[in-house]
């Protein structure tokens, strides 16, 4: 048995799941880099596009009013953006780097490598919503409005360019629902789990 030279970990969320908090303790555990909203804007920015753009149209669902395809090409910043991150991601992997993706459709993306392990990563609403309220200071209702603005738009942005439905069990190696843990247990199981599929016969 010897383990996996390369690793990657894809990781869809809720909003308010604390995915992207559970992300970073899976990077650091494994010693690899994250790319999340930062960082992948960071990289992208050095293709050609402004910083403000690249944040305006970051993980954004589609505008089907102004966007048109011709062939390959589309006149829409949202898709533009979109396929040049995907085209990022593509490239870390075949360079054979491991790193740990949130969203961004990672796990659509990167599923040709064989390396590459996918999970979602849900809550309960009650605990999604204290979180929410708690880490942007909102009430209640602003709160449940900050969560289906945030979540339809990932389910938008992901089911545009996937086969596989947002959020459905079916397109995921794992999914889990990180109040019956808490975000740091979520994360040592799922750091445990990662490390048991880099482990090869």
């Amino acid at each position: 048995m010897h383990t996996k030279k390369q690793i990657i970990v894809a990781i869809g969320r809720e909003h308010g799941s604390g995915g992207h908090y559970i992300a970073q303790m899976i990077s650091r555990a494994l010693g690899v880099r994250l790319y999340d909203k930062k960082s992948i804007e960071a990289e992208v920015v050095d293709q050609g596009y402004s910083p403000e753009i690249i944040s305006q149209m970051d993980e954004r669902p589609v505008n089907f009013f102004t966007s048109r395809r011709i062939g390959k090409y589309s006149n829409s910043l949202e898709v533009n953006v979109a396929e040049r991150t995907f085209q990022m991601l593509q490239a870390k992997a075949a360079q054979g780097e491991s790193f740990v993706v949130l969203g961004r459709c990672g796990e659509q993306v990167l599923k040709n490598n064989p390396n590459c392990i996918s999970i979602f990563i849900c809550g309960n609403p009650q605990f999604k919503l204290g979180r929410i309220m708690e880490k942007l200071n909102l009430d209640t209702e602003q709160a449940i409005e900050e969560i289906k603005s945030v979540d339809r738009s990932r389910k938008n942005y992901h089911n545009y360019y996937c086969d596989t439905k947002w959020g459905d069990a079916r397109g995921y190696d794992m999914t889990v629902k990180s109040d019956v843990l808490g975000c740091e247990k979520t994360a040592q199981m799922l750091t445990a789990y990662i490390r048991a599929f880099m482990q090869e016969e």
